[in-house]
């Protein structure tokens, strides 16, 4: 808790005293071994999660030379969703004097054959155990072992195999296009801010020193998307004052073909006012039924007027859907197999298109690293 700005406190009028005792903390757990440190080392971690799933992952560090958050790059390690670039410069305060990073970053390697980190869990034997623990507030349990030489060299050579054209072609049916290795599923603000740091420490450092800062790196977990305690969970949209009958006219005019009731295409349902439905777009132009909703929200609501709110659950999105001047939509779930698919094709996801797992599932801040 003394480490780490809690995002609802970005925006404090005290910020910059919090920034400065966090700093504080920092160097004096260093100065005070704290922390263990392990040179050159990859962590593998089970993580028992809230629903008894056991969720596999890998910590070690990002080339940050190799991730490009603007849409439609060709980088190694590519955003998954639009990048709000007035979101970074608070979490640059947090991140430009801290001695020490513990991130959220959450990266997601599509990987259906399970070459890279599931080999790892048969040979954790091999390994020394780091650590193995109930977490807080229902976040269930973590156990980490480190990598031994030979199981680290193993996986950097199961990652090159996943950028290969071969690879490329076999799963998206792309052979020139530029090889995505890693997605951002979590804290893509996160790593764009530990971006942002090291490009701000390019400026003010010779070339020839640019391999050797510590900031040209980020730590993150990496998760295979194929691994079977990794859950999305759609977000769906509420729209705050609006007339929902118009609103749902304008968005079936808007797309032409589309129609009231289920059928092919993206379907979409809706609750306002006690009545609820779905309108199916046939043929769509997107890649996922949240794209064409939130493309027609956005040009909507600047014409119209009227709030849109991001919710978890159907339940809550109904209840709130249905209260005057209001109007839910429930999104369908993306598959996972989608993921790749859609940010090769259309450069990122729309914003708020899935949620991976609940909130005490998500990362907690366990590990750390040195930045300076």
């Amino acid at each position: 808790m003394r480490l780490i700005l809690p995002e609802a406190r970005l925006n404090d009028p005290d910020v910059e005293a919090h920034i400065g005792g966090i700093n504080s903390a920092m160097q004096s757990y260093l100065d005070g071994g704290v922390f263990q440190t392990l040179p050159e080392s990859l962590i593998y971690i089970e993580r028992t999660q809230s629903d008894g799933k056991v969720r596999h992952g890998l910590i070690g560090m990002v080339d940050l030379e190799q991730y490009d958050f603007t849409p439609g790059s060709g980088a190694l390690i590519r955003a998954t969703e639009g990048t709000v670039l007035s979101r970074i410069p608070p979490r640059v305060k947090v991140r430009q004097d801290a001695p020490i990073e513990l991130p959220h970053v959450m990266l997601l390697i599509d990987d259906p054959d399970r070459t890279v980190i599931e080999p790892l869990t048969a040979g954790s034997g091999e390994m020394e155990r780091l650590y193995d623990f109930d977490l807080q507030q229902g976040g269930g349990h973590l156990a980490g072992w480190r990598l031994t030489a030979a199981q680290t060299d193993g996986v950097a050579a199961a990652l090159a195999g996943l950028c290969t054209p071969g690879e490329m072609e076999k799963k998206y049916g792309l052979k020139d296009a530029a090889p995505l290795l890693f997605a951002v599923g979590d804290g893509n603000h996160s790593l764009a801010t530990a971006k942002q740091c090291y490009e701000n420490l390019k400026k003010v450092t010779p070339e020839s020193r640019w391999a050797s800062l510590p900031a040209r790196y980020a730590l993150v977990e990496v998760v295979n998307n194929h691994d079977d305690a990794l859950q999305f969970e759609p977000i769906h949209r509420v729209v705050f004052g609006v007339e929902p009958e118009k609103l749902l006219e304008a968005f079936k005019a808007s797309h032409p073909g589309a129609y009231e009731g289920r059928g092919d295409g993206h379907v979409i349902a809706y609750t306002y006012a006690g009545h609820t439905g779905y309108v199916t777009v046939p043929e769509p132009r997107m890649q996922l039924a949240v794209g064409t909703l939130q493309a027609f929200l956005d040009e909507y609501i600047k014409d119209h007027g009227g709030e849109v709110d991001y919710i978890h659950g159907d339940e809550v999105t109904d209840e709130l859907g249905n209260k005057p001047g209001n109007i839910g939509f429930k999104l369908p779930a993306m598959g996972k197999e989608q993921l790749f698919k859609t940010v090769m094709a259309d450069g990122v996801l729309p914003r708020k298109t899935f949620s991976m797992g609940h909130a005490q599932d998500k990362r907690y801040y366990v590990e750390a690293r040195k930045i300076k």
